[in-house]
């Protein structure tokens, strides 16, 4: 039996389950210590419970789509309104190299995984599907990709397998990252930072704040007292901003809809998302560079994330894990192998190109975070390193802004050169 929800319905269950998902993740040590987004936490056992009703009852669910498409669109437009190309010269040459070799591993990665699948007897397609498309694209990219599979070229499954591999990536990019560059820097001859006694009052609220808490909790660390000063000149996110922000993405979205009609059938056609990546940093880089406009990156990340968050928590209600029964197998070898190669890479190539040094470690950490998860992960990784040794302002520079952002560049145009190959 089917059931067809419409738009509100499934915004409001996909609300719920991000609301889940934040519940599991503060429940739940090993979610927190791996990263695991909160609409991934809620949405795999939303899954598992749309699962037990198909097994059961023969339940089969359908959610609003356009919806769906909407938000994942913000998503990657947030990505290219976030994208200024100014900021290349902070990071300098080596961002560059970086952002080569972090490019040059996507190729390696994709190239293994149609090899595997071929020879394991999958749709070579489903090998960048367990490539680049979900490890280092994350669950935003193997949802929009796994759309397009499933429409474009009949690759059944697509979208639960992407989410499926990513949700594994997250947890293998946070174990690999810490053995990886404790090694390398043990060969170096660095050893661990002694633990100061008296720590100061900013070194101890650092350590009570979190990747995703705002809240700093200096009530606990120092009673009532405030210990930064907070300006009057602060840029709020108010409903005149927040209506600034959306018209910026609605022009992305327009550019994309104008270029997916125009494209059609031509040799640049391309997904609508990647042409809302695209609309998004064009606009950011004429306004900034052009017009000297002042961008509000702060209310584009908001509804950004937010938008990824509906994105995926809608995306993990439509799985169908009955799907990939039958794949579980092959695809288990094929993010291992993907895992020791990550390992490989990032041990001999990541670390002797960046330089060979302490910093070059470091980077290395947070290559295996995103090269198998996403950026978040990589900045944890990073973390756990230079809490036991000692900073490195280097890495912490160049790994959010080729995480967040060039990666996602690159990765959309080799997937999109990988699947006009006559083999696929």
């Amino acid at each position: 039996m089917e059931v067809t929800l419409n738009g509100y319905y499934t915004l409001i269950l996909a609300t719920l389950v991000l609301l889940m998902g934040r519940f599991l993740v503060k429940k739940i040590k090993f979610l927190e210590d791996f990263n695991i987004p909160e609409p991934v936490a809620g949405g795999l056992v939303a899954a598992i419970i749309v699962y037990a009703l198909n097994l059961i009852w023969g339940y089969s669910f359908n959610f609003h789509q356009d919806l769906q498409t909407a938000c994942m669109l913000m998503f990657f437009a947030s990505i290219g309104l976030s994208a200024d190309f100014g900021r290349l010269k902070a990071g300098g040459t080596p961002l560059l190299v970086f952002t080569v070799v972090v490019s040059s591993f996507i190729i390696v990665q994709d190239i293994a995984g149609v090899a595997l699948a071929s020879a394991l007897g999958l749709d070579p397609l489903l090998g960048l599907v367990t490539g680049s498309i979900a490890l280092t694209g994350g669950h935003g990219t193997a949802g929009a990709w796994g759309i397009t599979l499933e429409e474009q070229y009949g690759v059944v499954g697509a979208t639960t397998l992407g989410i499926a591999v990513a949700t594994y990536g997250l947890v293998a990019g946070g174990v690999i990252g810490g053995p990886v560059a404790r090694r390398l820097i043990q060969n170096l001859g660095v050893k661990p930072s002694p633990v100061d006694p008296n720590p100061s009052d900013v070194e101890k609220l650092a350590g009570k704040q979190s990747l995703y808490s705002t809240k700093h909790k200096e009530e606990e660390a120092f009673g009532n007292k405030e210990i930064f000063e907070k300006p009057d000149n602060i840029r709020l996110i108010t409903a005149s901003s927040a209506i600034e922000s959306f018209a910026l993405f609605a022009a992305a979205l327009a550019f994309a809809d104008f270029m997916t009609l125009v494209g059609k059938d031509t040799w640049f056609e391309l997904p609508t998302f990647v042409w809302a990546l695209a609309g998004g940093v064009i606009i950011r880089n004429v306004l900034t560079m052009v017009f000297d406009f002042d961008m509000f990156d702060r209310a584009i990340d908001v509804i950004g994330n937010a938008s990824l968050s509906l994105f995926l928590a809608m995306a993990l209600l439509s799985l169908k894990l009955w799907q990939l029964t039958d794949l579980a197998g092959p695809v288990l070898i094929i993010l291992l192998v993907q895992t020791l190669l990550m390992i490989g890479f990032a041990y001999f190539i990541t670390f002797k190109i960046m330089g060979k040094d302490y910093d070059a470690s470091v980077l290395a950490a947070g290559h295996c975070g995103f090269g198998m998860g996403a950026t978040p992960t990589a900045i944890a990784n990073m973390q756990a390193v230079t809490d036991r040794y000692q900073p490195s302002p280097k890495a912490f520079l160049i790994v959010p802004m080729v995480g967040a952002f060039f990666v996602d560049i690159v990765n959309a145009t080799v997937l999109q050169i990988f699947t006009k190959l006559p083999f696929m």
